[in-house]
């Protein structure tokens, strides 16, 4: 049997393993990844350690982290119920609410990791209050953290134009990019609106207002967890668009590429102890643990997999073997199934974008179709229980049996239906282009 068809095996058998076992799925994904990669390719056991997503996991710890401090003191909740207050005479819009709010701060730049970790406990948090679809409401606020993040200047979208020059794409990488941008975010607005009405049947959500009390006003403790959680937004926000703003200014430059969110995250939780916001005790076992475990060790398999050739070989097969009119599906199938376990930025872009101008040139089709396909479809199956979106929305779960009430949901409710649509959005762009 071919290695490349050993990995996919290992990886389909860990998921069905975890979900039958209830053993962490990410645990199988290690010891796949371990057997596969020492003993079939050769690797050395430091080798393979070193495919820990190191960065993923530390983002996803430290940002956690920071914000599980307005769990236990209320700050979320008292947010929470104040947008709800505001929204009261229109709770089916909530969904859509929360996508464009979610969008809007990722577009100013605080990034998918930093939006989704504030939004999804905020947002679980409002189901329970309102009664409101949990799969409407994890489709919004993933979509909402990733579309945003997309904005040409935003995080992902200079990592998206970043790929597409160095593909050769240069002198249109902005062009490029603003189409992957409108793309991701047009596409959420018709999903999230076609949901609502298909789950308008909800009776709590279905009565013309919400019979909600204005909540009282914030204490002194939450008054200053607002103000961390706002300064840290500003700070991860503030250089980087002043760095596009006069990019050659020596000091701007100095400190932009200093910030990182996850060790701002980490500086404002010593912060939030030294206030006496929260116990830490708390706060640390309010980390993800098993999620984060998840999430690190299929990305290791995953990693493997690229070792292996599995990549190389679909983009070979892709380039060659298919119908012209296929081709954008077949990326954006292909990058769906390789964010369905890993991150879009860290590893589908960089895989599959530097493979783009060969399949231009050999099947005629545009750029710009290939480049957004690829995306939209890596962004689909984003809120995948195994991926960064899912496995953050997982996280947020108040207590294990909502976090097991999630995982089939967000599994086989949400990544379905955001494939499909994704599929739909690319059938658009081969009309319009």
């Amino acid at each position: 049997m071919n290695i490349s068809m050993i990995v996919v095996l290992a990886i389909i058998v860990a998921i069905a393993l975890g979900y039958k076992t209830k053993i962490n799925t990410g645990l199988f994904a290690i010891a796949f990844a371990y057997l596969i990669g020492c003993f079939l390719l050769d690797m050395k056991a430091g080798e393979l350690i070193k495919t820990w997503p190191v960065s993923i996991f530390f983002v996803i710890f430290a940002v956690s982290l920071f914000y599980n401090f307005a769990l236990i003191n209320g700050t979320l909740e008292k947010m929470a119920m104040y947008l709800l207050y505001l929204c009261r005479h229109f709770p089916k819009l909530l969904p859509l609410i929360i996508y464009f709010a979610a969008s809007l701060v990722a577009a100013l730049g605080a990034g998918f990791f930093t939006v989704l970790a504030f939004f999804a406990p905020l947002t679980l948090l409002l189901c329970r209050k309102t009664g409101m679809n949990k799969l409407v409401a994890a489709v919004a606020v993933n979509y909402g953290a990733l579309g945003g993040a997309n904005f040409m200047t935003s995080a992902s979208g200079v990592v998206f134009r970043s790929l597409i020059d160095n593909a050769g794409y240069s002198a249109n990488s902005f062009i490029y990019s603003s189409a992957i941008f409108i793309v991701s975010f047009v596409l959420p607005v018709v999903v999230i609106s076609l949901l609502i009405a298909v789950t308008g049947r909800d009776q709590k959500m279905a009565t013309g207002s919400l019979q909600i009390e204005k909540p009282e006003a914030f204490n002194h403790q939450q008054k200053i967890n607002l103000i961390l959680i706002c300064t840290m937004l500003l700070v991860v926000l503030v250089f980087p668009v002043l760095h596009l703003i006069v990019p050659h200014y020596d000091v701007v430059k100095f400190i932009n590429i200093r910030v990182d969110v996850g060790l701002v995250a980490i500086l404002f939780t010593v912060i939030a102890l030294l206030l006496n916001l929260g116990d830490e005790k708390k706060a640390v076992a309010l980390v993800p643990w098993g999620t984060l475990i998840m999430i690190c060790g299929v990305g290791m398999l995953i990693q493997v997999a690229i070792k292996a050739g599995t990549i190389d070989m679909l983009a070979s097969w892709v380039g060659t073997s298919l119908p012209t009119a296929i081709v954008p599906f077949a990326l954006a199938i292909i990058g769906g199934m390789m964010s369905f376990f890993s991150s879009t930025l860290g590893v589908v872009c960089p895989a599959l974008f530097p493979i783009m101008p060969s399949i231009a040139e050999s099947t005629g089709i545009d750029a710009i179709i290939l480049f957004t396909a690829t995306v939209i479809g890596a962004q689909a199956t984003a809120i995948s229980p195994f991926s960064s979106g899912g496995s953050l929305l997982l996280g947020s779960c108040s207590n294990e049996e909502e976090r097991n009430e999630m995982f089939p949901t967000l599994l086989f409710k949400a990544v379905p239906v955001c494939v499909i649509f994704s599929l739909i959005s690319v059938a658009i762009m081969m009309i319009l282009f």
